[in-house]
């Protein structure tokens, strides 16, 4: 009798490592405050996640700040610089 897979499929035998490499758990508890600011703000926007973006960088530079994550600039992240974005629109 064989245990595996559900239906009997065969387990996947290579695994690809993620894209920006692995992210250690923040043991320490350094950014611990901004992500539970970050996920309360989550909660109360649901509709308009847009607001929480400020927070969701300011994780990711804890994170980066603290070692627990591989510097990276903010526009490879998605966070390109919203402040030409907003100049750009009143432009139009």
């Amino acid at each position: 009798m064989s245990f595996g897979a559900a239906g009997g499929s065969m387990p996947m035998t290579s695994k690809e490592p993620p894209e920006r490499g692995s992210f250690p758990l923040d043991h320490f508890g350094e950014c611990t405050i901004v992500m539970k600011e970050y996920l309360e703000c989550i909660k109360t926007n649901r509709s308009r996640q847009q607001e929480c973006r400020p927070l969701a960088k300011k994780y990711l530079q804890c994170r980066m700040d603290a070692g627990l994550f591989g510097q990276d600039d903010m526009s490879n992240l998605g966070f390109e610089d919203e402040g030409a974005e907003k100049s750009d629109s009143k432009k139009e």
